[in-house]
């Protein structure tokens, strides 16, 4: 399986999983993939914002860093896709 770019959603061809150099970016939008935004440990909802207890504290999730329980994660999956026409609806109507 591969990821694809947190920002930009370009697939990229790397493998689910593994670990990237701290210098890798995303071929298309050069964001940082060796961040926490790309991370299996991801997520929101946890504490940090990473299910990784044992992680250290990253205030820049989009940036490229050194944590040690880096994991390259998959696509997000979204099984809700009145969710996403709802937001989708909602960020047109608030642009500019």
């Amino acid at each position: 399986m591969s990821a694809k770019c947190y920002d930009c959603k370009t697939e990229l061809d790397y493998i689910v999983g593994k670990d990237l150099g701290r210098g890798e970016n995303c071929i298309s939008c050069f964001a940082s993939l060796r961040c926490c935004k790309m991370c299996s440990f991801y997520d929101t909802s946890a504490y940090n914002d990473c299910r990784e207890p044992t992680a250290d504290r990253i205030v820049e999730k989009e940036k490229a860093n050194f944590c040690d329980h880096f994991k390259l994660s998959g696509p997000k999956r979204t099984n809700n896709s009145e969710v996403d026409s709802a937001l989708d609806l909602a960020n047109s109507l608030f642009k500019k």
